[in-house]
């Protein structure tokens, strides 16, 4: 199958519409690999069962929270909490992909297949707090009512290609952030559960970053606009989150998610997967963006550089604390 079509060439041809239709055949390929390789997972499996008790209420014999009866560590309490009421937005997230990609044929079918596994993940990760007392009950269900009351407007919700540029990056970004609270935690149970989470987003970026070399195959000046936009504007979807600056910069500090991990581990993968920096045959407005997303990367590996002096630095003044 070729992809190429030299009348559509001009960026005033494509829109929405066009962009959707040319790439239907390789949502469809791309969603009949993804069913093959994807797994089936039941949530109750991965959930702590046994160490679950009553909370004050309706049962006369209920305990009230403490942060003490949990394994899990202040930095993946913090990071749980943070995942947890972004996956709970799965409502406005379905909302506006529909909205972008259809509900019909392949573009459907993937809709509606993405948002059944993701509603997984904010199933297994509430049972388990609940169960493993990780977090009080009575505040995280407060930061949901607040949170889901906000709602939910991607940056992106503009143009069906900004949007799927902007997935391929934050499944990826998604996916590290699960596992790294997994890694933080303290907690074998959260890790394992963290890393089967973790596998599902990984499935969901490899769709999208698939579906995004496609788009440079037919469209590369638009794409690159795209991929340009958002990486220069990138934000994480629970950036609405009450507190939620505090907690990324706790979670910053504890390795979760920082600037050197989205850089290396999130950016860079993507970039050089599509070989982004490395396409030519660009014309002016493609050319301009490549470059400019060439400088906007030197500068953020520069900042991540300045974090990471200061992270090693505070590390060092916490180890000559501990050693007095």
């Amino acid at each position: 199958m070729t992809l190429t079509s030299p009348h559509l060439g001009s960026p005033s041809v494509w829109t929405d519409a066009r962009l959707l239709y040319a790439l239907e055949e390789v949502v469809e390929k791309e969603l009949n690999r993804h069913l093959k390789v994807a797994k089936d997972w039941m949530p109750h499996e991965y959930v702590p069962w046994s160490d679950g008790r009553n909370f004050p209420g309706l049962f006369e014999d209920g305990e009230a929270w403490d942060k003490e009866q949990s394994k899990v560590t202040e930095v993946g309490r913090i990071a749980l909490v943070v995942n947890l009421l972004t996956e709970d937005n799965l409502p406005s997230y379905h909302h506006e992909i529909a909205t972008l990609f259809g509900r019909d044929g392949a573009w459907g079918t993937w809709v509606h297949r993405w948002t059944a596994e993701e509603g997984r993940h904010g199933i297994v990760m509430r049972d388990y707090l609940l169960a493993s007392r990780a977090v009080d009950p009575d505040k995280l269900e407060q930061f949901r009512m607040a949170h889901m009351s906000e709602g939910f407007e991607s940056d992106n919700r503009h143009s069906m290609l900004h949007s799927v540029a902007y997935v391929a990056f934050q499944e990826l970004a998604t996916r590290i952030s699960h596992r790294n609270t997994g890694h933080q935690s303290g907690d074998p149970v959260c890790d394992r559960m963290l890393a089967r989470i973790a596998t599902d987003e990984n499935l969901h970026m490899v769709f999208y970053r698939n579906l995004l070399k496609a788009a440079f195959e037919i469209a590369p000046d638009l794409t690159m606009q795209a991929v340009r936009d958002v990486v220069v504007n990138f934000r994480m979807p629970g950036h609405s989150i009450p507190g939620f600056e505090r907690a990324a910069a706790q979670m910053a500090i504890g390795e979760v998610y920082n600037l050197r991990i989205h850089h290396d581990d999130v950016l860079q993968p993507v970039l050089r997967f599509l070989k982004v920096m490395d396409i030519d045959g660009l014309g002016p407005e493609g050319r301009k963006a490549q470059e400019e997303l060439g400088v906007f990367l030197g500068g953020l590996d520069a900042e991540a550089q300045k974090f990471d002096e200061k992270l090693a630095a505070r590390k060092a003044r916490m180890a000559a604390r501990a050693a007095h």
